[in-house]
């Protein structure tokens, strides 16, 4: 669990063993707060499928890592329950920026949303969330 009010350090620290997002495919974070969080993915030779477009998966992976970090910090232990994403555009540049807001914070239930686009500013994606507490 992560300490009431973590500094960025103590985030970076204690999501490094989400193993898959970090050392898989790369994804660091940017900024955490309560609610709030940004994340980056630089896009490798591994993240591009066979028709030259970034994976779907590694496009989830950079939003669900960052949804998990902003409605973690300063809350109960949450996980996701249902995730719904839409692909809006094929990415250009060369990194991925996904930033998560809360939409509303409840007692059990959380929900999220977490847009994803490129380091040229083009929207790749958008996920919404329910996370349970």
């Amino acid at each position: 669990m992560l300490p009431e009010n973590p500094t960025l350090n103590q985030v970076r620290e204690f999501f490094a063993k989400d193993e898959f997002a970090t050392k898989a495919t790369g994804c660091t974070v940017v900024e955490a707060a309560e609610g709030h969080a940004i994340c980056e993915m630089p896009l490798e030779r591994i993240h591009y499928n066979a028709q030259g477009g970034v994976m779907g998966g590694a496009i989830f992976t950079l939003a669900d890592f960052c949804l998990a970090i902003a409605c973690n910090v300063n809350e109960q232990p949450t996980v996701s329950v249902s995730n719904t994403i839409e692909f809006l555009s094929t990415a250009k540049g060369d990194k991925l920026i996904a930033e998560c807001t809360v939409d509303k914070s409840g007692r059990k239930l959380g929900f999220y949303t977490v847009d994803v686009s490129d380091n040229t500013g083009r929207k790749v994606a958008r996920m919404t969330a329910t996370c349970y507490r």
